[in-house]
């Protein structure tokens, strides 16, 4: 295959093996500078240039986009998507990874275990967040930090709220996050490449340091998971919609809790510490999954007029509980079921046979009249009223 891997740094030890890995197992790679695009949205066929040129083609494009060009990097991922080439890392996978409260919101849906978490900005809801996330000590977090950059523990309340405030001043947002007292300022990076944990390693934080980043000085060892710890891994980057991540987690008493999922994992730490061939792995992945770019599929199962895709809830007592699909009256109606989500299981594809059962979420794709008329009526849309015929204006 012909892949571009999209860096800023090309001698990085990341790039320089992802690179060398591509050429052992013969496949034409580049390493392109992201900031040398340009989006070209004048033609009839959206395109893109490299360096002022119309850039060649490409199989699989593997992004590493730094945080200081987020914006600008995912517009290019996004472009080489509409493109129909292949990527692991779709732009808004890296989107949803790199904003720390959006990975929350999203993660936090799918009953991902992770650190009780607040997010607020008036000064008044500042205590009050400190103790629903189980009071002082608490993380303190900025919502874009990296390599442990931007993540504070304050140890009192009246310590925490200048924290806040001094943050807040500086237009600053801030997570707030309880402290897992348990992880002894520990945590477990997982590499998760399609679905599966390929490698992971435990951190352990330097001295007195309770972040355990290699490049705040901590320390790494190989760690094999448990099958809890890898569905969680697993699980969190599929959700957000990677498909290379490094996810980390800390040691709870109750199980894992995800931190942070990154969609540009550096390999030089787990490759240490596991010494397995990571960077291979990558490139074996995209290599088998080139035939299949990550579509966007409600934006192309929606360009047919009056069809597009919906999550219907199965409540308790609806009248298809405890029937088949067949049996169900949804296909008669033209609505087709991709998956069913039941708790933190997924069924893909089901078959006309599989019951469903009460809080079944059904993704469908299929008329969208037929989809609303099964939506409970207070959740309805509203129709568009007409126009008064006298409109009472504002003075």
């Amino acid at each position: 295959m012909k892949l571009a891997i999209l860096s800023r740094a090309p001698h990085a030890y990341s790039t320089q093996r992802l690179r060398a890995a591509a050429i052992d197992r013969g496949h034409d790679v580049k390493v392109l500078n992201t900031l040398k695009f340009a989006i070209d949205l004048s033609s009839d066929e959206p395109d893109l240039q490299f360096r002022g040129k119309p850039l060649s083609s490409y199989d699989a494009v593997l992004p590493r986009i730094g945080s200081s060009i987020t914006y600008f990097g995912t517009a290019v991922v996004r472009q080489f998507e509409q493109m129909d080439v292949y990527t692991p890392n779709t732009a808004n996978g890296i989107m949803n990874a790199r904003d720390k409260l959006r990975a929350t919101q999203i993660l936090s849906r799918h009953n991902i275990g992770m650190p009780a978490t607040a997010f607020v900005r008036n000064r008044a809801d500042v205590r009050p967040a400190i103790e629903r996330v189980g009071g002082a000590p608490v993380v303190i977090k900025l919502l874009e930090g990296t390599q442990g950059i931007g993540v504070i523990l304050a140890p009192q309340v009246k310590v925490a709220e200048a924290i806040i405030e001094t943050l807040h001043s500086t237009n600053q947002n801030v997570l707030i996050q309880s402290f897992i007292s348990e992880s002894r300022g520990r945590d477990i990076r997982a590499l998760v490449i399609g679905d599966r944990v390929v490698a992971a390693m435990r951190r352990t934080a330097a001295g007195d340091e309770f972040r355990s980043n290699v490049h705040r000085g901590g320390s790494v060892e190989p760690v094999e998971l448990t099958p809890e710890y890898e569905r969680a891994a697993v699980r969190s980057a599929q959700i957000m919609g990677l498909r290379v991540a490094g996810v980390d987690m800390l040691e709870g008493n109750d199980g894992p809790l995800v931190m942070e999922v990154n969609s540009s994992p550096g390999l030089q730490g787990i490759e240490t510490a596991t010494k397995l061939d990571v960077a291979g792995a990558i490139i074996d992945y995209i290599s088998g999954e080139v035939a299949f770019p990550d579509i966007d599929v409600r934006q192309r199962l929606s360009v047919s007029t009056g069809y597009g895709v919906a999550e219907l809830h199965v409540h308790a007592g609806a009248d298809i509980v405890g029937n088949t699909l067949g049996e169900s009256g949804l296909l008669e109606r033209d609505i087709t079921v991709l998956t069913i989500n039941r708790g933190t299981s997924v069924i893909p594809n089901p078959k006309r046979s599989q019951v469903l059962e009460a809080e079944d979420r059904l993704l469908c794709f299929g008329k969208m009249e037929e989809m609303r008329s099964m939506i409970p009526t207070r959740r309805r849309r509203a129709k568009v009223r007409r126009l008064p015929k006298q409109p009472r204006l504002e003075s």
